[in-house]
């Protein structure tokens, strides 16, 4: 049994009349006759009372024509979440961000393209920049926008967006020389294993051959709020993202120490070989995630 078969079934039934059917459904008559033909045929019954050039439905067809009605109105409502999905009038995304990029740099994206597409539901969640790539890795989220390179061959990641870190200090006296056995003494505060602001941090101490278990830390926070408070209170020293400090560095809270020299990229991630939705095309086809870099993958 297929839906065109149905619908022919329900046109006939509706008019009474093979002809009128055939015309309304724009096709040939004898395709209508068919159609009929193989349903009764197939379940042994028979549908249409046929009398001289009349055609009237029997008491199997009476009972048919309902359910008939059902499943193709049934039809209809899915072939129709089909449509508004593609067309975007329907449907949920689903993405994941590092802390700093959730917080601080992607909100006004996502106002943007809510106000873009009103009907279609975004799901935001926060991981560090490993648990992120996981998360798109095992299609737990469709997009990932991350603080680091991801080293995972299944996924797709090209930047997305920039800032710079900052080494931070409660104290307003600054050091008249930074140097490697400077940042050996310090006391510091820092992010987790596995965040992009922790990576950050090790490829910068790296340009003085220093590892993170050369460092006196004298505390590891989950979180930049957490790692900024900590400093505020003299725990330490941390280098933080200067989206996450502008406000404190205003304020007087906080004092730069320097400003690494290097931009740090926020990566887009997606996998290679999964389904990119409607949604997630017009989300990474926005202006903010095409200004860094056009088509730039790796």
């Amino acid at each position: 049994m297929t839906l065109d078969q149905l619908r022919l079934f329900i046109a006939v039934a509706e008019r009474e009349h093979v002809t009128a059917a055939s015309q309304a459904m724009n096709v040939t008559q004898s395709a209508v006759s068919a159609a009929i033909a193989a349903l009764e045929a197939r379940y042994g019954v028979k549908l249409f009372h046929r009398v001289g050039r009349g055609i009237a439905l029997t008491d199997a067809g009476r009972l048919f024509l309902p359910e008939a009605r059902a499943v193709v109105a049934q039809a209809t409502a899915a072939e129709n979440i089909l449509k508004d999905i593609s067309g975007l009038r329907r449907g949920t995304l689903k993405v994941v961000a590092s802390q700093t990029i959730a917080a601080y740099w992607l909100p006004a994206i996502l106002v943007a393209f809510r106000k873009r597409y009103p009907d279609i539901k975004v799901e935001l969640a926060i991981s560090n920049s490993e648990e992120a790539s996981r998360m798109v890795r095992e299609g737990e989220a469709e997009v990932g926008i991350v603080e680091a390179v991801v080293d995972d061959p299944a996924l797709t990641q090209w930047p997305v967006g920039e800032d710079h870190m900052i080494l931070v200090q409660a104290s307003s006296l600054l050091p008249p020389l930074i140097d490697a056995a400077w940042l050996r003494q310090q006391n510091w505060v820092m992010r987790e294993a596995g965040s992009g602001t922790r990576a950050a941090l090790e490829l910068y101490l790296g340009r003085y051959d220093i590892g993170i278990e050369d460092l006196n830390i004298s505390l590891v926070l989950p979180s930049n709020e957490g790692v900024q408070t900590a400093i505020e209170a003299e725990a330490g020293i941390g280098a933080l993202s200067s989206l996450v400090v502008d406000p404190a560095l205003r304020a007087g809270t906080l004092h730069a120490v320097l400003q690494v020299p290097e931009s740090r990229f926020f990566y887009g991630l997606r996998h290679k070989e999964r389904y990119q939705s409607p949604a997630a095309t017009a989300l990474l086809g926005m202006s903010e995630f095409t200004a860094v870099s056009r088509g730039v993958q790796t």
